[in-house]
């Protein structure tokens, strides 16, 4: 393991990390990153360098836990201190969440091998960019005059599962999951922060159920040899995630979605005339 491979995993966590949770797309941003400049296939081979861009997810995940460890000590029914005030009035529970995820969970299972194999390549990713910006823009455009959802506690059942339905999009690279999940809450009444936390929470089971899989298929490639990769992929995700979170959380309702996809039609603009 030299200093490249190690820079290399740093920048590839950093970008995993910074992008996961804005509604940008991760996966395009990693496809676009690596492909184009870093190349981590030609470090190692390709089952591991792909399992590094699921597995370093794990980073993210964990960022998510600490920014959200309250509201997950609630939704488990362990309530201690600042919980315990979520049970006052309506609140969001395991069942929203489980509804949430059900559409995607079904048609990932499904459609797994035929995205794996025919949709991770840039054009691809140019696609999903495009597109997911024109559904962010049609959001805070078309968003109902009235907010029937302030908070994440006033989600509720079927707006979970139409969220849900809207996470579908997302399995298309490129047009990002949070992209599609909040400009769906928001169109559905919700506000920019409350699509966002539930965006957020949906994220953990659906990211961590994706890393276990892929560890479990692509347990053989994992050596002592690329065990300093894998962990300073993860430690990188983990800081930039856990930064890019708390800055997103704290200015979505005041700067909304339109600036994210101002910079997807830019960025997919700039890949498509400077390196295609």
């Amino acid at each position: 393991m030299n200093w490249w491979e190690l820079f290399v995993a740093f920048i590839l966590g950093l970008v995993e990390g910074a992008t996961e949770f804005a509604p940008v797309s991760s996966t395009g941003h990693m496809i676009i990153v690596d492909d184009l400049l870093l190349k981590s296939k030609e470090l190692f081979s390709a089952p591991v360098a792909n399992s590094f861009k699921i597995v370093i997810q794990l980073g993210s995940i964990l960022a998510v836990v600490v920014v959200f460890k309250d509201r997950i000590i609630n939704l488990l029914g362990l309530q201690r201190g600042k919980a315990a005030s979520y049970q006052a009035g309506p609140r969001l529970t395991l069942v929203h969440v489980f509804i949430g995820l059900l559409p995607a969970v079904v048609l990932g299972f499904l459609f797994e091998d035929y995205i794996d194999e025919h949709l991770f390549t840039i054009n691809t990713v140019l696609i999903g960019l495009v597109a997911g910006a024109i559904l962010m823009l049609a959001a805070d455009w078309f968003a109902p005059g009235q907010v029937k959802a302030e908070t994440v506690d006033d989600v509720t059942y079927k707006q979970a599962f139409l969220i849900g339905l809207f996470q579908c999009i997302a399995l298309w690279p490129g047009f990002s999951r949070s992209g599609s999940t909040i400009s769906g809450g928001v169109l559905l009444g919700m506000s920019h922060r409350a699509a966002a936390d539930f965006t957020f929470i949906m994220a953990m089971p659906i990211m961590a159920g994706a890393s276990a899989l892929s560890l479990i298929k692509n347990w053989e490639y994992f050596t002592l040899d690329a065990l300093p990769f894998f962990i300073a992929g993860f430690i990188s995700a983990f800081i930039f995630a856990l930064v890019s979170i708390r800055f997103f959380l704290a200015l979505i309702n005041k700067i909304k979605l339109t600036p994210f996809a101002i910079y997807r039609i830019v960025l997919a603009a700039i890949i498509y005339f400077v390196f295609l």
